[in-house]
């Protein structure tokens, strides 16, 4: 059974709109910078914090792409996507996080790393694979 978590674009969010580009680049950056911090620490620590390769299929149209792990007996797949649902008057934009049936531990875990940087970047409301909410953004 699939299990999806989801950072939520709220009014206090930095963005309330993001594109699939827009979150494939902030991916990008968490690996070019946790690049830097394994060099600071004379380490390889690029492949241990990010051990996917992105890819893309045809028919995903600019919706998902999903992360392949490099290890597969380690990490093997997460979707990552972008949507929006549409309340009484409003549209709230999302990003989901979904591990398939074959995804391991170690993917878990690696989603809930890679939701809250991104949760925290653009000061989204995080809901876990558990359940648990998580604000980033500042409450007034």
């Amino acid at each position: 059974m699939s299990q999806s978590a989801y950072v939520k674009l709220v009014p206090a969010s930095i963005q309330q709109v993001i594109t699939i580009d827009e979150l494939k680049d902030l991916l990008l950056y968490y690996r070019s910078i946790t690049t830097k911090t394994g060099e600071q620490l004379s380490w390889e620590y690029a492949e241990a914090a990010f051990p996917y390769t992105i890819e893309v299929k045809e028919e995903a149209k600019g919706k998902w792409f999903y992360l392949k792990g490099l290890d597969q007996r380690k990490n093997r797949y997460i979707l990552v996507g972008i949507g929006k649902e549409v309340d009484t008057d409003n549209e709230h934009h999302y990003i989901q996080f979904t591990l398939t049936d074959i995804s391991t531990h170690g993917d878990k875990g690696k989603a809930n790393e890679f939701c809250k940087f991104i949760a925290s970047k653009l000061k989204g409301e995080l809901h876990l694979f558990n359940g648990r909410v998580m604000y980033y953004y500042p409450k007034k």
